[in-house]
């Protein structure tokens, strides 16, 4: 039964040809697909030139086949079961095999960026992710149709509870139930996108599109040739410029007014031939920048440029940027194979991209594609272009720049993962050095000229564009206007953190949005990779949580506070034991769950992965508010709040409430869907919640995983988070390695053996800097030295009365022979070069950094010895890294092994000293009476013999036989014979008759005359001994 069509539809699609607008028809049906042929013939009446074109996509099954033949033999067999509708199977079949479709897989929907279509189908909602929602609208021309098919809903806000297949992804074993907050935003977001319809599968308006009822045909203002005013310009451009080489023929092969000026400025830098300007070209997506980069480049080929360089990302992303600088070249009369030839890549997994343009003409000239993170070979350049470059890291475009000419191009805002910390930071950056004389990034070189080119208009589709603005609203594409100015920044100490209700901010409020794209911003501007995806992630993840620091509040101000740092966390952990034993066996890490699963690989553990944990996905601090302080003390407070230092609840004030999904859904289901109102929901929690407010979920440890930068890594060791996984292969696009670091959170739960700031992962972290210091000198070996010390966290300064223990001195000897501390010590000496002892570093570096050395260092000495002994890094690399003189080197190398030198001998000589042989220690015991008293015994003694002595002269008997008794004759006599006169000595000698007494001999005496007694008799036995013989 034929039913007339809606004029308001066919008027939406007319509009959209004149004003080179896309519009959008959402189908909800199970027969959706059989209108398809009806928009495309209102489309095709509608353009002038020929059919348009058709993109469909699909998930895996089309339900028809994309090939004829197969497709004629599907026919037969409908008809053979009698299943087979005429009136249906006409059309459809018609405009199957007479329109010029395009098939395409989502997950192969990389191959049709930069192509361009007239019509878009895309089937499959559950499998549309917000990257190819963007990656596939974004193909469709002014003018052209995007449709999208629904199988049969009984509700609009089936969507909200509606299963999509990315949420898979999202679930881990203990956060299993993701909400589709994304897909209820898209919803209400379509309700308010007026070049958008909802229609059922007989082209029913819904009443969520009620804004089409007062749509009106418009009429659009042009010349005689049928030329808009901006496409006047151009060809006025076209013009001017058509005699001019190479100029003109490069002019016209642009489509937009902007691109062409893009390109004067470009070949304005090129025929300079000063090699002193950097030009960069900022852009949304789909203005022309690849286009007009590849023409500058054809045009630096005519103007006689020998090497010229380009680098990306990837070399995928310069197919346009390759095919323009051909088009280039041929509109300049250069022919392929005769003139220069194109070479594509061999590695299967670029897919044959074109690397290198090589060209013959003038002479010989290369254009070539070289890797980021290959700036140092860049030699003899002339022209260096780097496109897509906010998608690579700042530090790494920095290192490309030099004294050459520099073409830059960037996406702001776009599908394809980018951000703006290269048009922030560098681009001013850039800006303000040209203003200076003599300055750029590299250093001094006279005079750089900087010039800035921004592409506002787009070159499928014209100026404002509806489902342009409504897609860059849905997805926070164009969050460059979100990011207001801070009117004052307080103190850290004055922030709090708070929780952000992600029901509420999903919500499509007025001021949800705002604070939503405010977030966005933030990410945006803090990291170079961004993508869509990020969104959906953020909002239906159920083990996601956001958290935002903000000011003091003043809640008399009805206004929203300004954000300055925005946390997203993860929580992980909670596996069951098995799952880890699986997992281990089998060696495959399910989705989700980072952190636990790499440390349980990492040191096939199985018990860390049931421990519960947070990981940091992202923080964000507001630009104009770097380095102050913000980012630290929003992760202090954080870490505080999963300790539980922040909240005072009991177990039966935590109540969660979550049944506000089920109650839309089921009241909606009631109404059918041509009655049905969809609106935002009413009665939703605050945005904010303080963390004194919410009860906070009980976690073992808090983790990250980064980009390994010397900057990133100091901000985590700075509060306490140590390193347990380093990725030994470095990032394709960035050069950098992948680092997960863990900070342990005070819980009851853990028994540690050795308490400590690092807890229970305290024997990890060892483990792993054993691991790291051993790979130093191979994997690691081009690790910025800085960074790598960083990471060991070697002590270097050691006190005076630090000594090595005896166990630890007996593995240090048995390293070292007797050579070869010979030759240490002629090293020392200066008797030897320092190669003969180049083999001893290595294993002295590493005995050091393993702090089995106490030998203090200056932090100059130990980099050298880190960079000759643990890297195995050569005088010219310490050289260039250090910035010092070769001589200073060798002078700090020969200090360092004069310390060690001695350490070591003085280790030596206490194990030799320890085996000599020891005389036997004599013991003086203290005497038990002290001098005075000995002195004082033996006067006593003394003065006991001498009394003695005198007692046994005065005796009386003994002086008797001098006595002269009754013989006064004899005296008389005796002085008579003197001749009566005295001797002069006094003494008178009378004869006594008295008989004498024996003096009484002393010991001495006696023994004395034994002695003379017994010799006597020895000569006589002799004698007498003679005489016998």
């Amino acid at each position: 039964m034929r039913k007339k069509v809606d004029d308001r539809i066919r008027t939406l699609i007319e509009n959209g040809v004149k004003l080179r607008h896309r519009s959008m028809f959402l189908i909800v049906g199970d027969k959706s697909r059989d209108q398809i042929v009806n928009l495309h013939y209102m489309l095709s009446k509608s353009v002038v030139k020929s059919r348009p074109t058709v993109l469909w996509c699909y998930k895996d099954k089309l339900e028809l086949s994309s090939h004829k033949k197969k497709r004629a033999k599907q026919i037969k067999k409908l008809m053979q079961r009698g299943l087979l509708d005429p009136e249906k199977v006409d059309q459809f079949s018609l405009f199957v095999e007479s329109g010029n479709i395009t098939y395409c897989l989502y997950r192969d929907s990389e191959r049709i960026l930069g192509n361009t279509f007239g019509m878009c189908i895309l089937q499959d909602f559950e499998a549309l992710t917000p990257n190819l929602l963007a990656r596939t609208i974004e193909t469709v021309e002014g003018g052209g149709l995007i449709v999208l098919l629904l199988r049969s809903l009984s509700s609009l806000t089936s969507l909200y509870t509606m299963v999509m297949d990315v949420h898979e992804r999202f679930r881990t074993e203990s956060h299993s139930q993701p909400a589709a907050r994304f897909n209820e935003r898209f919803l209400l977001s379509i309700a308010s996108c007026k070049a958008c319809v909802v229609m059922d599968d007989e082209l029913n308006i819904l009443p969520i599109s009620s804004h089409i009822r007062s749509i009106q045909p418009v009429t659009v203002m042009e010349d005689s040739e049928g030329l808009s005013e901006k496409e006047r310009k151009l060809k006025t451009l076209k013009e001017q410029f058509h005699e001019d080489l190479p100029v003109g023929p490069l002019i016209g092969k642009c489509c937009t007014m902007d691109q062409g000026k893009a390109v004067i400025t470009f070949l304005d830098a090129v025929l300079d031939k000063t090699l002193r300007s950097t030009v960069a070209l900022i852009a949304s997506r789909g203005r022309g920048k690849s286009a007009a980069l590849g023409l500058a480049v054809a045009g630096a080929v005519a103007a006689g440029y020998s090497n010229i360089f380009v680098t990306a990302p990837s070399p995928e992303n310069l197919k346009t940027l390759f095919e323009f600088v051909c088009k280039g070249l041929n509109a300049l009369e250069y022919k392929e194979h005769l003139h220069y030839d194109v070479v594509k890549s061999t590695d299967p997994d670029l897919k044959k991209a074109t690397i290198q343009i090589n060209v013959y003409k003038q002479h010989r000239q290369t254009i070539q594609y070289l890797k980021p993170h290959d700036h140092g070979k860049l030699a003899q350049v002339e022209l260096l272009v780097i496109d897509e470059a906010a998608a690579i890291p700042l530090p790494i475009v920095k290192s490309l720049l030099g004294p050459y000419l520099v073409f830059l191009s960037s996406t702001v805002n776009g599908y394809e993962g980018t951000g703006r910390s290269l048009s922030l930071k560098l681009l001013q950056q850039l800006e303000s050095q040209s203003q200076v004389p003599g300055q750029t990034v590299d250093g001094p070189h006279p005079g750089r000229l900087f010039k800035k080119i921004e592409l506002n208009e787009s070159i499928r589709y014209a100026s404002g564009d509806p489902i342009e603005s409504w897609l860059y609203g849905l997805l926070c594409l164009d969050v460059t206007s979100y990011i207001p100015n801070i009117s004052r920044l307080p103190h850290p100490s004055e922030c709090d953190l708070y929780y952000v209700n992600r029901d509420t901010l999903f919500s499509y409020h007025k001021e949800s949005e705002i604070f939503l794209q405010r977030m966005m911003a933030l990410y945006v501007a803090s990291h170079y990779k961004n993508s869509p995806n990020d969104l959906q992630l953020m909002a239906d993840a159920p083990s996601h949580h956001l958290f935002v620091l903000l000011g003091p509040v003043d809640e008399s101000k009805n206004q929203l506070p300004d954000i300055l740092c925005v946390i997203q966390v993860s929580l992980e952990g909670q596996i069951s034991r098995k799952s880890a034993i699986k997992s281990l066996s089998e060696g495959h890490q399910p989705f989700g769950d980072q952190i636990p699963w790499k440390f349980c690989e990492q040191f096939q553990d199985n018990t860390f992965p049931s421990l519960s944990g947070a990981r940091i996905v992202r923080i964000a601090v507001h630009p104009s508010a770097l380095r102050l302080g913000y980012g630290s003390v929003a992760v202090e407070l954080l870490a505080r709040y999963y300790e539980g230092q922040l909240t005072h609840f009991t177990e039966a004030e935590f109540d969660e409430n979550e049944e506000q999904n089920i109650r839309v859904t089921e009241a909606a289901e009631k109404v059918s869907l041509l009655e049905e109102n969809i609106t935002p929901r009413a009665n939703l929690p605050p945005l904010l919640v303080h963390l004194r407010e919410r009860h906070p979920e009980k976690l073992h440890y808090l983790g990250v995983s980064f980009g390994l930068t010397r900057d990133l890594f100091r901000f985590w060791r700075k509060h306490n988070f140590v390193p347990f996984y380093i990725g030994q292969i470095p990032s394709a696009v960035t050069g950098e390695h992948t680092c997960m670091v863990l900070k342990p959170l005070n819980n009851d739960e853990i028994e540690v053996s050795e308490p400590g700031q690092l807890g229970f992962l305290s024997p990890f972290y060892e483990d792993f800097k054993q691991r790291f210091s051993r790979l130093l000198g191979t994997t690691f070996r081009a690790l910025d030295y800085k960074l790598a010390m960083s990471i060991l966290a070697s002590k270097i300064s050691f006190a005076e009365h630090e000594t090595l223990s005896d166990e630890n001195s007996k593995p240090l000897q048995a390293l070292l022979s007797p050579y070869d501390m010979k030759r240490l010590e002629a090293y020392t000496n200066n008797h030897v070069d320092y190669h003969m002892i180049l083999d001893l570093v290595p294993i002295l570096a590493h005995q050091y950094f393993q702090e089995k050395i106490p030998m203090t260092l200056t932090p100059v000495q130990a980099s050298v010895l880190f960079c000759i002994g643990m890297q195995n890094q050569d005088i010219s690399y310490i050289k260039e890294e250090m910035k010092l003189e070769r001589e200073q080197i060798l002078s700090l190398f020969i200090k360092v092994m004069k310390k060690l030198y001695n350490y070591l001998y003085s280790i030596a000589a206490k194990d030799i000293d320890s085996t000599l042989p020891r005389l036997k220690d004599v013991s003086f015991a203290p005497h038990s009476k002290s001098v005075d008293e000995d002195l004082n015994e033996a006067a006593r003694e003394v003065m006991e013999k001498m009394k003695a002595g005198n007692e046994a002269m005065l005796d009386p008997e003994l002086l008797q036989q001098y006595a002269i008794v009754d013989r006064e004759g004899d005296f008389e006599k005796a002085l008579q014979t003197g001749a009566g006169k005295v001797p002069a000595s006094g003494l008178l000698s009378v004869k006594s008759n008295r008989p004498r007494k024996e003096k009484p001999e002393t010991h001495l005496e006696s023994s004395r005359k034994n002695k003379r007694k017994g010799d006597g008799h020895k000569d006589r036995s002799k004698f007498s001994k003679k005489n016998k013989s």
